[in-house]
């Protein structure tokens, strides 16, 4: 199945990374010039579309990562045909606004961690055509619903927070006299590894934070004054903002 990309930006090039690191060749790749298109072809070797109406016409599945107040005027005004499946990246653009014909859409929602094979895809409806590209750049997280889907996009966001954190703690340890470099990898791999703890354990979210936090403790110290200073209110208030635009 042929791949083609509208909207080469920074989201499609972190995908298109991880879909080589998973060993597809470039030049079955066909790619629109918008964006990095062209620049994408002369370097790392993909295929170069004339226009999208090319894309359409000689790709089964269709990356479609565009400015989302781009999205359904770009995928309106392309001829789709029955067995074509459409993948939108695009945020908080819902099905209905899609109209691609006979061809089968489906929301995805992946991170820039794809070019690392790490990104926790989400996808609405789960399209069985979609799969092999969702897997080249990570893991699939299939919704139940359009509305699941919504709030579940929210992670995008949070990997941003998390990353802020990161970037905190890290300059906060190197402050403390570790080198720099070696403050970046031990607060991000603390991270890492605090989520592996999370996905991994079968154990409920509450017992295995309890089981770092014994009375007195330093994690209990820690959390403590995380709390009296509001900032997991902070958190999911920050959450449900972007939510409401999301929505709105």
């Amino acid at each position: 199945m042929k791949l083609g990309v509208i909207g080469v930006g920074h989201l499609a090039v972190s995908m298109l990374d991880g879909v080589l690191r998973a060993g597809h060749a470039p030049e079955t790749i066909l790619l629109s010039p918008r964006g990095r298109g062209l620049d994408l072809a002369q370097t790392r070797g993909f295929a170069l579309a004339k226009d999208n109406a090319q894309i359409v016409a000689d790709c089964d599945l269709v990356l479609l990562a565009v400015r989302p107040d781009e999205a359904a005027g770009v995928v309106r005004g392309l001829e789709w045909r029955a067995g074509q499946t459409l993948l939108s990246a695009c945020a908080g653009v819902p099905l209905a606004a899609l109209d691609a014909g006979p061809a089968d859409v489906m929301r995805i929602m992946p991170i820039t961690a794809s070019k690392l094979g790490a990104s926790p895809t989400l996808a609405y409806p789960d399209l069985a055509a979609a799969r092999p590209l969702l897997d080249a750049i990570g893991t699939t997280i299939a919704l139940q619903t359009e509305d699941q889907f919504e709030a579940a996009t929210l992670s995008a966001v949070m990997y941003g927070l998390a990353q802020a954190l990161i970037r905190t703690g890290a300059e906060w340890t190197a402050r403390q006299g570790m080198d720099p470099s070696d403050a970046r990898q031990l607060v991000a791999r603390s991270f890492t590894a605090a989520g592996r703890m999370i996905a991994e354990e079968n154990a409920p979210m509450d017992d295995i934070l309890a089981s770092l936090c014994t009375p007195g403790g330093l994690t209990r110290a820690g959390l403590d004054h995380l709390e009296a200073e509001g900032v997991p209110e902070a958190w999911e208030g920050a959450c449900d903002a972007i939510l409401a635009r999301l929505r709105g």
